[in-house]
Parts: C-alpha cells; sequence; structure tokens
C-alpha cells in the first residue's frame, strides 16, 4: 500500500512536469540558436547562404536564394517566396520576410 501512493504522486507530478514544459514551449517560451530567436509564439530567423537551413516550431525552413528580389524557401517540403514586406503561409507556418538581400533573408515565423 506505502508503495502505490508513493508511486501514483511520484508519476503525477512526472506527468505535471512534463506537460507543463510542453506547454512552455509552445506559448510563453523564449530561446535563441544561432540564426533562430524565438519568444512567445513567434520566432524570428535569419538565414545566409543558398542552402542554410533553421528548424523553426517543429518545421524545417531551407533557403533556395534570392531572384528578382524574392527569397525562395523549403518550408517542410513545400516550396514558397516572398519580397521584403510580404506574408506568406506555408505548410503550418506564417512567414513574414522583413528583409531580402542578394544571399541572406530575414523573417518572422509563428504557426498559421
Amino acid at each position: 500500500m506505502f508503495s502505490t501512493s508513493t508511486t501514483r504522486p511520484s508519476r503525477l507530478a512526472t506527468g505535471l512536469i512534463g506537460g507543463g514544459l510542453l506547454l512552455a514551449s509552445l506559448t510563453g517560451c523564449s530561446f535563441t540558436s544561432n540564426n533562430v530567436t524565438c519568444s512567445g509564439g513567434t520566432c524570428t530567423v535569419t538565414l545566409s547562404g543558398e542552402g542554410a537551413e533553421a528548424d523553426v516550431l517543429g518545421t524545417t525552413l531551407t533557403f533556395g536564394g534570392v531572384q528578382d528580389g524574392k527569397a525562395s524557401l523549403s518550408v517542410g517540403g513545400a516550396s514558397v517566396s516572398c519580397g521584403e514586406g510580404e506574408t506568406v503561409t506555408a505548410g503550418p507556418l506564417q512567414l513574414k520576410c522583413s528583409g531580402v538581400t542578394a544571399d541572406s533573408v530575414d523573417l518572422s515565423a509563428s504557426l498559421g
């Protein structure tokens, strides 16, 4: 009987902690990793050089280059392009391209 009461609160606490961590990662979390900075449900990303990749909100973004002022991106297998100031939706993400140069793109990403 004693072991049951100790195990049960332990399992409950583990579940609550795990659930809290998952919830924090989807809402109020903030972190920075190389070219990605996230706060809340929005991340800012800088991709420089053709083929540059970043994992953002569970989705891989790949930079394909710039042509005619528009950045080509692969978002979880879908191809999109956006110019400076444009917003596009690709897969689960909404992307706003805030800066496009000859060899890089700055954008913000949020779940669509």
